[in-house]
């Protein structure tokens, strides 16, 4: 399962990264197509009118890691970054959870030992 964070778009029957900006939706692209302008070598954009886009997510990946909730945040080398999403500071020091900012709680999680991961689009 890939990890996912962030704004997507449907436009014309395909799913986008997006990036809401007001009246306007900036959609993202690996590969060249019609009216995308490149960025990088492998990112391309356009900008369509809020209105044309059918769906507008934000999608992020949540799991269950030590009988806790936690966000998905990244990954590296079969490795998870997650924030505890439990809200309950005395819960995040007995899991000895790294203090990242007031009341927030990360850590790295060994994938293997993460269940239930499900992407979530609101």
């Amino acid at each position: 399962m890939s990890i996912r964070q962030g704004y997507v778009a449907d436009w014309r029957g395909e799913e986008y990264e997006a990036s809401p900006d007001g009246d306007e939706v900036r959609l993202y692209r690996a590969r060249p197509a019609e009216g995308f302008q490149e960025v990088t070598s492998d990112r391309y954009v356009r900008v369509v009118p809020f209105g044309e886009v059918t769906r507008l997510a934000y999608v992020s990946t949540h799991c269950t890691w030590r009988g806790e909730p936690f966000l998905v945040l990244g990954e590296h080398d079969g490795w998870l970054r997650v924030e505890y999403t439990g809200g309950r500071a005395p819960v995040a020091e007995r899991l000895g959870l790294e203090l990242f900012d007031r009341g927030v709680y990360q850590a790295w999680a060994p994938r293997e030992e993460v269940t239930g991961m499900a992407e979530k689009a609101v």
